[in-house]
């Protein structure tokens, strides 16, 4: 059977459908836009066989103020190499937050995989190692060459994921 005139145009016009890569890393963004933190916007999903397993943004823990309330407690230290890093007393980082609702909910996480609105930072990346983690998606890079020597001895891979194209 033919196709018809119409069945042709419509599939012609009908946009692509994005990767799974980037379908997860659509909801990462999303689930950002939860985050009380007033200097970044992270977000985390972890994922097992296309399936959501928990969700997770950087802010305060349940029922403690958050910074949007009550501002931030930014403290510095210095890294080994001596860069100043600043981080927030307050603030739970998505990963882990997201690795903390899988736990509530008892979600094995071992050998799922992570979407992330930006790389990890060290400790993060430690702690999804330690759970099994095999790979973390991210959209953006953040402080790569902090976690590059941790990476050469772990068995995580850390991935980009490009932009679904807006056409």
């Amino acid at each position: 059977m033919a196709e018809s005139p119409t069945d042709k145009a419509t599939r012609q016009s009908r946009p692509e459908r994005p990767s799974w890569d980037q379908y997860f890393m659509t909801i990462t963004r999303e689930v950002a836009e939860r985050s009380t933190c007033l200097r970044a916007k992270v977000g985390a999903v972890i994922v097992r066989d296309r399936s959501i397993l928990a969700t997770g943004y950087n802010g305060s823990p349940a029922g403690l103020p958050h910074c949007t309330e009550v501002g931030c407690l930014v403290y510095e230290s210095r890294t080994p190499d001596g860069e100043i890093e600043q981080n927030c007393y307050r603030t739970i980082h998505a990963e882990i937050n997201a690795i903390s609702q899988a736990a509530r909910n008892g979600a094995a996480i071992r050998d799922a995989d992570i979407y992330v609105t930006h790389t990890p930072c060290i400790h993060c990346l430690k702690v999804l190692i330690n759970t099994g983690v095999r790979t973390v998606y991210y959209a953006r890079p953040y402080k790569l060459h902090t976690v590059e020597q941790l990476l050469k001895g772990a068995s995580i891979k850390l991935v980009a994921v490009p932009a679904a194209d807006p056409s």
